[in-house]
């Protein structure tokens, strides 16, 4: 059996070594959803063409910048709008960047036939939002486009930070420790039972939130990386990180915190929640002796199977815990 599953292993790790390919003849749902068909889209045709890298933003000398565009549907759901999305999502990637947000630009795509009182609406959750993250909202654009050609209001953002001197970011080496901030699966699981779609009824709000006071608070020698956990959830931020610094990792399932709300949902739908995006939280790889109270301590890399994340699961076992090709909660940010 060891042979077999060593067999697997390497099977698995050789695909997974070769270069991401984008020979898809149309984007679909999928392409946008954060798991592998994003990977393809963004490694085997943007990446190349621009020839940028793929951190949540980018250095200019010690400015951050970051540009994120979000078509959450429905507009507003239980714990927040895609106003106060919009503003968060965007001032979180220049957080976990190791920067201090500063200012954002806003451009609204406005579906003719939107109710003024909904755009009123997410333009105050713009503003407030906005104050909560300590930024200001220096510019932007808009247009209006025909009746059925974006359900309702699509906003784009750009974010601009200032780069902490204290960060010293690093690839995850053996004997790190992953940690994650908070519980995770909210958001997405508070989008799709807003959608109705599903006869559930539980108390699940979006964890949507300005990361950047937790991130000042644990910023200094000893953290690896940081990343948050939107699209594709954990479970695609550990694969990208292993993948990329060419390490494995090994999750403990019984230590990854999981509202119990949260839990009961994703059973009855059939989600791993590892997979479910998150606006609130993130994962920082970070120095084995290295002590952040309130953080869970869900693993630790190691050096087999390289570029591989393995689950430990609550009953002893193991399994591979890959990238979903798609994702299987659509429209969630």
């Amino acid at each position: 059996m060891a042979t077999r599953e060593s067999r697997v292993l390497e099977i698995i790790e050789t695909a997974r070594a070769k270069r991401a390919k984008f020979r898809d003849d149309r984007i679909n749902m999928a392409h946008g959803a954060g798991g592998k068909a994003t990977s393809r889209l963004v490694e085997g045709l943007l990446q190349p063409a621009f020839g940028m890298d793929l951190d949540d933003a980018a250095l200019v000398g010690d400015i951050a910048i970051t540009t994120d565009a979000f078509v959450v549907k429905p507009l507003r759901f239980p714990g927040g709008s895609i106003g106060e999305l919009a503003v968060n999502g965007t001032v979180n990637d220049l957080a976990v960047s190791g920067a201090r947000p500063l200012a954002l630009t806003v451009s609204l795509i406005l579906e003719e036939g939107l109710e003024a009182d909904v755009l009123k609406a997410e333009v105050e959750a713009l503003a407030t939002a906005a104050e909560r993250a300590g930024v200001r909202i220096v510019g932007g654009d808009t247009k209006v486009v025909e009746r059925g050609h974006a359900d309702g209001l699509y906003i784009t953002t750009t974010g601009i930070g200032r780069r902490d001197p204290r960060v010293s970011f690093s690839p995850p080496r053996p004997g790190d420790r992953v940690l994650l901030s908070g519980p995770i699966g909210a958001h997405g699981m508070a989008i799709m039972l807003a959608r109705g779609e599903f006869e559930l009824d539980a108390d699940i709000v979006s964890d949507t939130r300005p990361l950047w006071p937790a991130v000042d608070a644990m910023l200094g020698p000893g953290v690896r990386v940081m990343r948050d956990a939107t699209r594709g959830g954990v479970a695609s931020v550990l694969n990208e990180l292993a993948r990329s610094a060419k390490v494995a990792m090994l999750v403990r399932e019984k230590n990854v915190p999981v509202a119990p709300a949260v839990a009961g949902a994703c059973e009855l739908l059939g989600i791993d929640p590892m997979y479910v995006a998150n606006e609130g939280v993130f994962v920082a790889i970070v120095a084995p002796d290295m002590d952040v109270p309130g953080f869970a301590d869900i693993g630790e890399v190691k050096t087999e199977p390289p570029g591989m994340v393995l689950v430990e699961t609550s009953f002893g076992g193991k399994r591979v815990m890959d990238e979903l090709v798609g994702d299987p909660l659509p429209r969630i940010c």
